[in-house]
């Protein structure tokens, strides 16, 4: 009797069973019909691609920005709140494709690029053929990514960054011209006013002392826009051009992050990336301002034997 009791207690019957099989069913449907719900309709990406490449995020951040402009975009490559994550809209015939960049640092010298890819006009097709088979969405969009990783790939080939440590900014006496830009066209605001700025000073018998410099007031990481001193350190003196558009000032030694950039001066901003990140690691707090000093004239010869030195002002205590 007691043995017959306990069977009847730890068994349940076919229908209560099939009850419980039924709701198990009804739980799987439901998640696989929401799953596929989200993919078709809610996931923002019709096909994501992902690699990794030997260069530090600022550089990728901005030789995205530098592909961006040959390409035919609806709209200008945008940042999305940090230089990790940006945005862009390119055309393909009747298509238009909109291409989500996010950017991870994985070593001092390596990053991951995801890129999440949609068509506007057809992300539905896409997503239901895309599991399935390699449509003409997702050859153009391999062939797209290709291009800008051969891209990147060819610019990282032709500078190099090398952190120095800490050492003071010089002191010097400037003579110098105020210059607003975005900050892929710094090294076309200073080739504009070269001519103009030493030869005002050769014109007036100015003694210089050492070479051209650019001295960072502002710099807007998020718009990309920069606001910079050209300027050629002189000697102080009384034959000094006024009434022009030449002013000066002395700037005096401060503690800073150098490196030494070897590459176009065009290009040189991948040095202040670096400074950026090796500060972050080694938990040095910076003023974003760098200072450049270049030492070469470019006259023709291979990028990468041209120098200049990038410092980074370290924050005082007091700043």
């Amino acid at each position: 009797m007691l043995t017959n009791f306990l069977w009847k207690t730890k068994t349940k019957s076919p229908s209560t069973i099939d009850q419980t099989m039924k709701k198990i069913g009804y739980g799987l449907l439901f998640i696989v019909m929401s799953a596929l719900l989200w993919y078709l309709f809610i996931k923002p990406s019709d096909y994501t691609i992902r690699f990794e490449v030997n260069a530090i995020p600022g550089t990728i951040n901005q030789t995205l920005k530098l592909w961006d402009q040959t390409l035919d975009t609806v709209d200008k490559i945008k940042q999305q709140g940090d230089l990790y994550h940006l945005s862009q809209k390119v055309k393909f015939g009747d298509s238009t494709h909109t291409y989500h960049w996010k950017i991870k640092r994985l070593t001092d010298s390596t990053s991951k690029v995801l890129v999440n890819i949609r068509d506007v006009n057809n992300s539905l097709i896409n997503k239901i053929q895309v599991p399935f088979k390699e449509n003409d969405f997702v050859r153009r969009s391999k062939k797209t990514v290709l291009d800008f990783m051969e891209t990147l790939n060819n610019h990282i080939d032709k500078f190099k960054v090398t952190i120095v440590g800490e050492e003071d900014i010089p002191s010097k006496y400037l003579a110098y011209i105020p210059i607003e830009v975005t900050q892929l066209q710094k090294a076309s605001g200073m080739m504009k006013n070269f001519s103009f700025l030493t030869g005002e000073l050769y014109s007036h018998n100015v003694g210089l002392d050492g070479p051209p410099m650019i001295e960072v007031t502002r710099w807007d990481m998020d718009n990309d826009s920069l606001h910079y001193n050209f300027a050629q350190p002189i000697v102080r003196s009384e034959k000094l051009p006024i009434g022009t558009d030449i002013q000066y000032k002395r700037i005096f030694s401060k503690r800073a992050l150098k490196a030494e950039y070897n590459g176009n001066y065009i290009t040189s901003d991948r040095a202040w990336y670096a400074l950026i990140d090796y500060a972050k690691k080694n938990d040095i707090e910076v003023i974003p301002k760098p200072v450049e000093i270049f030492f070469n004239k470019p006259m023709g010869n291979d990028d990468i034997y041209w120098k200049s030195f990038i410092y980074m002002p370290i924050k005082e205590a007091d700043e």
